[in-house]
């Protein structure tokens, strides 16, 4: 046998072999598997971050402004981070004065004393001016 009528055999045998598996994949069953990837699971099933996540995305533009959604992303941010969780800090019970060491006498607001007048001073206005041309 020659070159020639080596390769023109190899090449109707490949051209064969090509329409078979197209036709086999032609006629088999759309038996495919369901990707995981694309599975819907219940929101029950998944933690409560991921339904807050889900929900917040559903609600769209308002998303930003719940106040909800923004600590679902804070949470979701830090676990994806590693942060540790917050420290839970009490609330002191009585309020803390900036200055401490200040006498008790330098604290502008007293009950014992007088309402003042909290408006604005009053400004003058500017005369007018000559337009010049």
């Amino acid at each position: 046998m020659d070159g020639k009528t080596l390769a023109r055999i190899g090449a109707i045998v490949f051209v064969a072999v090509a329409i078979t598996a197209t036709a086999i994949e032609m006629h088999r069953k759309d038996d495919r598997p369901i990707d995981f990837a694309t599975r819907v699971r219940p929101v029950a099933s998944q933690d409560p971050l991921a339904a807050e996540l889900l929900r917040c995305s559903e609600i769209g533009e308002a998303g930003p402004r719940d106040p909800a959604c923004l600590r679902a992303w804070a949470e979701n941010r830090r676990r994806f981070l590693g942060q540790p969780a917050p420290a839970v800090t009490s609330a002191p019970s009585a309020p803390t004065m900036l200055f401490p060491s200040a006498p008790a006498s330098a604290d502008p607001i007293h009950k014992d004393s007088a309402p003042t007048n909290l408006a604005a001073p009053a400004t003058q206005a500017d005369p007018a001016q000559p337009e010049i041309r």
